[in-house]
């Protein structure tokens, strides 16, 4: 794997980690800014009553009113502004008719472009009144993400990030999603490296200055695997446990790490919920 300068590398997934200047920042921040403030727009409409299909609608309009487009639709066929993932569904849950009821917890994932850049966020959301089960693994996953970003800075490696997030998880009693991980990107949705949410320190790829991506971890209440659903999307834990899951888009500074995607509206806390507001 190289390193390679994005000013000059090609708009694709080539394998190569791309690095920004200081510019991409300035276009990354906005963009961040816009797909998190997305995330808080519909803090106060999820809730009992509401179908992830009305949830969906108001995200593609809070997007393109913002001068955007929603990265997500018609990216290999997906159809929709945001996945919703409720309870056992581990990522990748397509909005449709499904009412959201006391109890559900809900991560919400959307991905904007804004002057060809990528801002790419989820959080959780408590729908209603919470057993503590579901609050403790919301409370750990969100830990378990901002471990893993505060592990990042030049010098550190891939395996630092992955080895902060397992650590904890596990230590928690809960275990780490490992079918799906974190991703580069920047004028490219999905792009090298892979940022796994486990791993051993001072193993893997360097960190270094100009480097962005995404730390996405995927905890679950029981066993880490997984199945894909028929409609080649929907991810569930197989054991039908609950699994919770976090997103920042980040990049490595001179002297740590910048989160792109933090909240405009005050709700970075681990579970969002119309009753907070």
């Amino acid at each position: 794997m190289k390193y390679v300068s994005a000013a000059t590398a090609p708009p694709t997934k080539t394998g190569d980690v791309k690095l920004y200047d200081a510019e991409a920042f300035v276009g990354m921040r906005a963009a961040g800014r816009v797909a998190a403030a997305c995330l808080d727009m519909l803090v106060e409409h999820a809730r009992e009553g509401v179908t992830t299909q009305e949830l969906d609608r108001l995200a593609r309009i809070f997007v393109l009113d913002h001068g955007a487009l929603p990265a997500c639709v018609f990216y290999r066929g997906y159809a929709h502004t945001i996945c919703t993932s409720l309870n056992h569904v581990v990522c990748h849950g397509i909005p449709g008719p499904r009412v959201l009821r006391a109890g559900d917890i809900v991560n919400i994932d959307v991905t904007v472009i804004l002057n060809g850049w990528h801002g790419d966020t989820s959080r959780m959301y408590a729908i209603g009144e919470q057993k503590r089960r579901s609050m403790r693994l919301m409370d750990i996953t969100f830990e378990a993400m901002w471990r893993g970003i505060r592990a990042i800075k030049p010098g550190a490696t891939l395996g630092d990030i992955g080895h902060a997030i397992q650590s904890y998880a596990e230590g928690e009693r809960c275990s780490v999603v490992r079918d799906f991980c974190g991703h580069g990107v920047g004028r490219v949705f999905h792009d090298a490296p892979n940022i796994l949410h486990f791993g051993k320190p001072g193993k893997g790829e360097a960190l270094r200055e100009g480097m962005m991506f995404t730390v996405e971890p995927m905890i679950n209440l029981g066993s880490p695997a997984v199945k894909i659903l028929q409609d080649g999307w929907t991810a569930v834990t197989k054991d039908k446990a609950l699994s919770a899951q976090y997103e920042h888009t980040v990049g490595v500074t001179a002297d740590g790490v910048e989160v792109f995607t933090v909240s405009p509206g005050g709700h970075d806390t681990p579970h969002a919920s119309a009753a907070m507001i």
